[in-house]
This record gives C-alpha cells, structure tokens and sequence, in this order.
C-alpha cells in the first residue's frame, strides 16, 4: 500500500509504488544535503523546511486542501513552540490519508492544540512528531502530552538526538520520549503498511533507521 522512510530532523518520505510525499525536505538545517524533489509532492510545515523543488509535482507550505494521486492532504494553521498566541501561526500540521490510513504530521508546534485544530487533524492511525526538545521543538513530555492527547495506534518519533545530524540546539535521545510513553518500541529500516490492517492496535512506537 505504501512504506515509510526517514532521512533525519523532521524529513519523512511516504511512497506508494507510482507517487511519493517528501515532507520538509531541506536537510542542510541539520548538516546534510537537502534532498531532490523530482516528480513528487513536497510538504513543508514551516516554510524554511522547504526547498521549493522546481521538479516537484506539487509544493504545499501551508493551510488548505490537497490532492494528489492517492494522497489526500489537509493542511491545518499551528502555533509554533517558541511563538505566543499573539504571533501569527505560520506552522502547519498535516492530515494525511492514503487510503483508509490516516497520517498525522507534527512539525516544531506548541505542545496544546485547540479544540478545532483536534477536530481537523480527527482520527489518526500513525502520528509523526519531533521529541528532541532543547526548546526548539516538542520534548519528550510535551510530545507524549500531544500522543495521548491525539491517541493513535502508532507514533513515528522523528528530530531527536543522532550523531550523524547538526542540531541547531542538543536534541534529547529518543529513549527519554520512549521512557516517559511506556509504549512497546520495533526498529525498521522503513515501515511498510500493506493494509489497514496490519497497523497494530495498540499504541506502538516504530523507530526508524535513518537512510
């Protein structure tokens, strides 16, 4: 049905076997080389994690309602960590469906989401959000807060400490966020979803190996 893969900070890339969503693609934040968007559609939950692909299929950096191929996407305006309620919201969270999966997308946002953001984002299958914290994104207990707040099934935990990357501040280790969750942890290389499924029913967090 589609598969999973993260390249490191808060970079995710969702296939099928014809289409693929890269979101917030611009590696160089982290020290790394952003990646190519040729032919798909990239998604930004800032707009400086974009690097306007001039080959992508489609590029969304903000709020509104997207569809492409097998993919459904509904961009909902969010508060960033660091801002305050008076600033305006230029961080989005995404609603991603493929199929009957429901994805949702988490960039560096206030931990507290509104009753309407909770009613836009609805029910999620598999949840992506940063834990690292260091007070640039989400720690590890505001990440957990928003979890159980949002109650998916699996929560993808993405922009925490890694040796390999160049924070802009220290990130904490993924071990604290799965600590303080309590939730069984599998490793994979990617996480393929081949039917609705074969999602766990339980709440399960999968780390994904960096590629």
């Amino acid at each position: 049905m589609f598969e999973i893969e993260y390249k490191g900070g808060n970079t995710v890339v969702l296939s099928t076997k014809k289409h693929t969503v890269v979101i917030d693609p611009k590696l160089s934040i982290v020290g790394l080389k952003d990646l190519i968007i040729r032919g798909a559609v990239e998604i930004a939950t800032e707009q400086r994690f974009s690097v306007n692909g001039q080959d992508a299929q489609l590029v969304i950096d903000g709020p509104g309602e997207y569809g492409v191929g097998p993919f459904d996407i509904h961009g909902i305006p969010a508060q960033r960590h660091l801002d305050t309620e008076s600033d305006e919201p230029i961080s989005t969270i995404y609603r991603i469906e493929v199929g009957d999966v429901r994805i949702g997308v988490i960039g560096n946002i206030y931990e507290k989401l509104s009753d309407t953001q909770f009613e836009e984002l609805g029910l999620i299958d598999i949840l992506i959000l940063p834990v690292g914290g260091g007070g640039y994104t989400l720690d590890a207990t505001g990440a957990v807060n928003l979890v159980r707040s949002i109650d998916p099934r699996v929560v993808i935990p993405v922009h925490y400490a890694d040796k390999g990357l160049k924070y802009e501040v220290p990130q904490d280790n993924l071990e604290t966020f799965v600590s303080e969750l309590g939730a069984p942890k599998e490793v994979v290389q990617k996480y393929k979803i081949k039917q609705p499924a074969s999602i766990p029913a339980t709440l399960t967090i999968i780390k994904l190996e960096r590629s």
